[in-house]
């Protein structure tokens, strides 16, 4: 992990590297992309790093939600990270809205951010051409500021993210260098954390796309809070090739490779070992075992999930303890920031 970077930041003293990563309440259920590519890691990292992680509501409203359902798929996202081995003990989890220091930071980032770096974000011109001028909105634009923002609240070390954020991290570190020379020594510069192995799950009917809530077809998702046999079937029929062999080969078999690795990741066996293991056999051996394999997964996942879900007072308890926690930090940066900007603090 990342050193510590400046030793005249913020914030109480770090006895360990803090790492600080988001997932959004935008459906009910996480998928297999999410799990591998993200979740897995951060139940890894709360052991060795002092990990704050958060449900990123605020960023959900860039596009329009349905009021009781971001509520509800709110704490169905905490219950699943619960239920994926996220500790309160052992780490910070928090709901974004629960600090409103992030919205204030987030001002505070706006305008030290140019608009030609927010406009060259890779992330906003997929997404605002897909959906049109008309109906993409500022926040959508604005969106990587605020991630500056939940970054540099908390003086991260290292961020856990998917390649596709890496440029949102490169903005971050020029902009807490910015502030740091504009004004003083205030931020950590962070760095992304990029897992290589498995960074990247593919949807199963279309190998060549990531496995996405928005860009999937339902056929090519599977849903973690899905029936273990609806995610069978899909295992059982994902697109792979004509020829037979299993073999690990991303260019030429995409989809037999996607299986692959998604086996690995779940299985802890090596790519090498797999191809082994299925040599003589056909694509169905594959694709039943690892449908075997991930219900064995997801079943002690799920019900680890309801059991929050079915005591939400419970929930509610380790939100509230996250929200504190979090803004014991938070708070401090912010007070810095807005003196050093030259804000008049209140009277008391």
């Amino acid at each position: 992990m990342a050193p510590m970077v400046n030793a005249a930041v913020t914030g109480p003293a770090k006895d360990r590297p803090r790492v600080l990563s988001g997932i959004q309440p935008t459906s009910g259920s996480f998928h297999l992309g999410n799990y591998l590519g993200a979740v897995r890691q951060w139940v890894d990292l709360q052991e060795q790093n002092d990990a704050f992680y958060m449900v990123v509501d605020l960023h959900a409203i860039t596009v329009e939600q349905d009021p009781a359902t971001l509520r509800e798929n709110t704490r169905i996202s905490v219950a699943q990270l619960l239920g994926a081995g996220l500790d309160p003990e052992r780490c910070t989890l928090f709901v974004q809205s629960h600090v409103p220091e992030h919205a204030q930071l987030g001002w505070v980032m706006n305008c030290m951010t140019g608009f030609g770096e927010a406009a060259r974000m890779t992330q906003f011109k997929d997404k605002s051409s897909k959906q049109g001028s008309d109906r993409t909105s500022v926040g959508l634009f604005t969106y990587p500021i605020l991630q500056i923002a939940d970054i540099l609240l908390y003086q991260a070390d290292a961020v856990p993210v998917g390649e596709d954020q890496r440029q949102h991290v490169e903005l971050t570190r020029d902009l807490a260098e910015r502030f740091n020379t504009r004004y003083a020594p205030t931020f950590t510069v962070p760095k992304p954390y990029i897992l290589k192995e498995t960074a990247k799950i593919f949807d199963l009917q279309d190998p060549t796309s990531k496995m996405s809530k928005s860009a999937s077809s339902p056929k090519g998702l599977v849903s973690l809070l899905d029936e273990p046999k609806v995610s069978a079937k899909k295992f059982k029929s994902a697109v792979t090739d004509t020829d037979t062999v299993v073999s690990y080969d991303e260019e030429n078999k995409a989809g037999v490779s996607n299986l692959l690795r998604i086996h690995s990741a779940l299985s802890g066996q090596s790519i090498e070992q797999l191809v082994a293991h299925f040599e003589g056999k056909m694509y169905g051996a594959l694709k039943t075992e690892l449908a075997e394999l991930f219900a064995e997964w997801v079943t002690p996942f799920q019900e680890r999930t309801k059991s929050y879900l079915d005591d939400p007072a419970e929930l509610d308890r380790v939100l509230g303890l996250g929200a504190e926690k979090a803004r014991e930090v938070a708070s401090e940066t912010l007070a810095t920031v807005y003196d050093r900007i030259g804000f008049l603090a209140p009277k008391r």
